[in-house]
């Protein structure tokens, strides 16, 4: 007697991510709507016109991402956004907006709600034209959000839970720290925060210095939010600013942000380069550039992001002997940045967010092994 052939299992597709647009321009739903249905994995669950809609809305849609606008009539962005969050518990919001200095105000204040991500829209008459990159960058990042299973950087893992760290036996004793370079996209403002926080008196022994992905006019409003609650100066950085320490420079949107040597002393050298990685300014320059100014004297953090932005620039850090830290992955939003990092080999510690701060300030004090 023959047997029948066993019928062979192909892995199940893997669910369309449930999105709801919110955005009270008809044009920007239509197009957004459009691209991912085209981009395929995606399943448009809802639209609505305003906050009001969105929040009667959402619990019946059960949409795993919203994109929302900030100024929408009846109730905006920033109003809708506790009430959404509380009608669905773990929902992700990412605003969008147009690039204006009180929607980057806005949009900051809702990464301190708890919106995890947000986009800078091109403005509704000149989206056909002006949206492919925007399009591309839409596309990414609610891929990376729709795959990641995300806790708020905020959150601290499990206590029970071990601490996963990374100790490579041919690390060599850590040379006390120059500067401090940190890393961050996706997630990256909260977690940014946390780090600096976390620092305390370590903070005036280095500079500091910041790529964090963000648009023009998004980077100034920024670092004037980091400098509300540090104890040093903090702003965007300008071409030939000297590193100081006690000072924190954030690198400005749409321009890279490296290092040189002028009369003997390190600054900050801004360039209007090609984009590394889509990205400009790129952590992977940053990270270049200071592998050859300080060596094994910097001090490296990648946080929370998506990609793999820093991961080309740690390689040419790791050469130079200095030390890399990584967040890892239970902590970030999405972890791309940190995750390249790790799969390269190149983290010399793997720390979650509510202790990565501590590791930076025991190695910029010398207290660390």
């Amino acid at each position: 007697m023959s047997l029948a052939p066993v019928p062979q299992r192909t892995p199940a597709a893997a669910p369309a991510i449930r999105v709801m647009v919110v955005d009270d321009s008809a044009v920007i739903r239509g197009l957004i709507a459009r691209w991912l249905t085209e981009a395929g994995g995606f399943d448009i669950v809802g639209t609505a016109a305003n906050g009001r809609i969105a929040v009667e809305s959402v619990e019946r849609n059960k949409p795993d991402i919203v994109l929302m606008d900030i100024e929408m009539p009846e109730m905006d962005g920033i109003t809708a956004l506790p009430l959404l969050l509380k009608s669905q518990p773990g929902l992700k919001v990412v605003v969008i907006s147009t690039l204006t200095q009180r929607n980057a105000e806005i949009s900051l204040k809702c990464l301190s709600l708890g919106v995890v991500d947000y986009l800078a829209k091109p403005e509704s008459a000149r989206i056909s034209g002006a949206g492919a990159e925007f399009r591309r960058e839409l596309i990414e990042k609610l891929r990376a959000l729709g795959g990641a299973k995300v806790r708020g950087p905020s959150v601290s893992p499990v206590a029970a839970a071990p601490v996963a760290v990374f100790r490579p036996a041919t690390v060599a004793a850590p040379t006390k720290p120059k500067c401090l370079l940190i890393g961050s996209s996706t997630g990256g403002p909260r977690a940014v925060e946390r780090v600096l926080a976390d620092l305390g008196t370590a903070i005036k022994q280095v500079p500091v210095l910041i790529v964090q992905h963000m648009p023009p006019m998004f980077t100034a409003v920024f670092a004037d939010h980091l400098q509300s609650f540090v104890s040093v100066p903090a702003r965007e950085a300008r071409d030939g600013d000297p590193l100081v320490p006690g000072t924190i420079l954030v690198a400005p949107g749409g321009r890279h942000m490296g290092l040189a040597q002028s009369n003997g002393r390190t600054v900050v050298r801004l360039t209007d380069g090609p984009p590394e990685n889509f990205c400009r300014p790129a952590v992977d320059v940053l990270f270049r550039e200071a592998a050859a100014v300080f060596g094994s004297s910097a001090l490296a953090a990648v946080l929370t992001g998506m990609g793999s932005d820093g991961t080309n620039g740690a390689r040419e850090l790791a050469k130079a002997g200095a030390r890399i830290i990584a967040q890892d992955e239970a902590s970030s939003v999405v972890w791309g940045m940190p995750g390249s990092i790790v799969k390269a080999g190149l983290a010399q510690e793997i720390l979650p967010l509510d202790v990565l701060g501590q590791s930076l300030k025991g190695l910029i004090m010398g207290s660390a092994k």
